[in-house]
This record gives C-alpha cells, structure tokens and sequence, in this order.
C-alpha cells in the first residue's frame, strides 16, 4: 500500500518537474543545431576557397604545361633539359601540379599519332608519371583504378598488360568495363581471351562496351575470337557470337558449325545459327 503510494507521488512530482526538462532539451537542441550549422558553414567556406585556388592554380599550371608540351613534341627537347626548367623542378613533385600533367600528356596522345604520340609516351616514363598511374591501378578505390587503367593504356604502357587483366576479373562493372576495354586497346583479342575462364555472368551492357571498343580501336588481328566459343560460360560464348557476326568475321564459320554441332544449350544452338545465317547472306 504505501510502495503504490510513494510510486504515485514520484510520478506526480516528474510530471511537475517536466516543464524545466523539455526547456533544457530544447536549449540543447537549438544550441547543437546552431553548433552543427555554423561547422557545414565553415566547411562550405573552406571548400569554396580551397576550389577557387585550384581553379587559379589549374590556369597558372597549364600555361606552363603548355609550354613544356611545346617544347617536348615539336622541338625535340630532351627531359635532362626540361629538369632543368626552375619553374617544372620546383613544381614537379607536388601532387595536383603531377596530375595536371598527366591530364594534358593524355588528352594531346589521343590526338596525336606517330612520331608525336611517341615522344608524349618517352617523357611520360622519363617524368615518372608512369608510376604514379601504377599506383593508381594499385589503389583499394575502384575510380582511382580506372584512373590509372585508363592512363596506362592510353599511353600503350604494354607491361601494365598482365595488371589490367587480373583486375578485368572484378565484379564491379564499371571497373571490369574498363579493364577490358584497355586490354583490348594494348593486345586486341589476346585482351579478351582470359575472358574464357571467366567465372562471373557478363550482361549485355558489358558487351556491347566490349564490342565497341574493338570497333573504336580497329583491332586488325582477330585471331583468338573463337575461344570465347569454347567457354563453359555461356555468357562468354554469347560475347563470343556477337563479336564473330558485329564484325563480320567469315573466317570463323567453321568454329560456330562446330559450336551448333556439339552445344546442347538451344539458346546458344539458336544464336549460333543466326550468326551463320548473317555471315553467309
């Protein structure tokens, strides 16, 4: 009886006390909200700053990268000169001044062939730009990964090659596009012929990637194609036939009448001989 008493009044006496607890909530709420607000504020501020500096540093750097390129492409200036340069000596070993560079050496290669695309690559490997796009295929981040992928292949660094292909065996599909596609752009088929043993479903949209990368490079040594025919995964041998008929490769008939004669998969079958249907209109 008096425990149900001494209970009572307890209550009573929280509920007369909870106007003096919602006001130190509320104090305490605002006052965290005004905190939180002025820190994004102060971040927001930061970060602006910190983007306008590099635009301003963006400009500054590639008027000298400009003249550099210059000198590298069309006056045949050798690295020991340009190491020589105060401007590229004091800046060549910062991080975003490096970046800048490559950005520039990869964007005048792909508009640039022959003797030109050549001397970008040389100075590429002599600057040591070369390694810092290894480190970038070494990095635990995917984008940085095709970062690095795509510097590599851009400039047909060939020794990349085994690198690119272990990490073409990854499940994310951005990063496995993109492994493919530069083993392509360095060895042609030999670039998907790893694919054969390839454990994991390849969806449509990754081969139409790949398809289109072979047309985009115009990858005149086909040898290999067929292969992809002789995979377990029937993804693979779709990849396979689909490639065989886009790019008209009459030569392979005879590995897709063999494909017809031994799958006992009637989707393949069907898909085997609409390619033979196509290639011998």
């Amino acid at each position: 009886m008096f425990n149900d008493i001494s209970d009572m009044i307890k209550i009573a006496e929280l509920y007369k006390n909870s106007d003096a607890w919602i006001e130190s909530f509320l104090i305490l709420s605002i006052s965290l909200f005004i905190g939180a607000s002025l820190i994004l504020y102060l971040l927001i501020i930061r970060s602006r700053s910190n983007n306008i500096r590099k635009e301003k540093l963006r400009i500054e750097y590639n008027i000298l990268i400009d003249k550099l390129m210059f000198s590298v492409v069309f006056q045949d200036t050798p690295f020991s000169a340009i190491k020589e340069d105060k401007n590229y000596s004091k800046l060549s070993n910062t991080t975003f001044f490096r970046s800048i560079l490559t950005e520039s050496i990869i964007n005048l290669h792909t508009n640039y062939e022959g003797i030109y695309a050549q001397k970008l690559e040389q100075f590429y490997k002599e600057s040591g730009l070369i390694n810092d796009s290894f480190k970038k295929l070494k990095s635990a981040k995917w984008e940085l990964k095709c970062k690095g992928i795509t510097e590599l292949a851009e400039l047909n660094i060939n020794e990349a090659f085994d690198s690119i292909v272990e990490v073409a065996k990854a499940k994310n599909k951005t990063l496995k596009i993109t492994a493919i596609n530069a083993c392509i752009k360095l060895a042609g088929t030999k670039g998907i012929v790893h694919l054969t043993a390839h454990p994991y479903p390849i969806d449509d949209w990754t081969q139409v990637n790949i398809i289109n990368a072979f047309k985009k490079h115009d990858i005149g040594d086909i040898r290999g194609v067929e292969l992809l025919l002789e995979s377990q995964n029937t993804t693979v041998v779709t990849l396979g036939l689909k490639l065989i008929k886009e790019l008209k490769l009459s030569q392979k008939i005879p590995h897709v009448e063999k494909l017809v004669a031994r799958t006992p998969d009637t989707l393949i079958q069907n898909e085997a001989q609409n390619v033979l249907q196509a290639l011998t209109i």
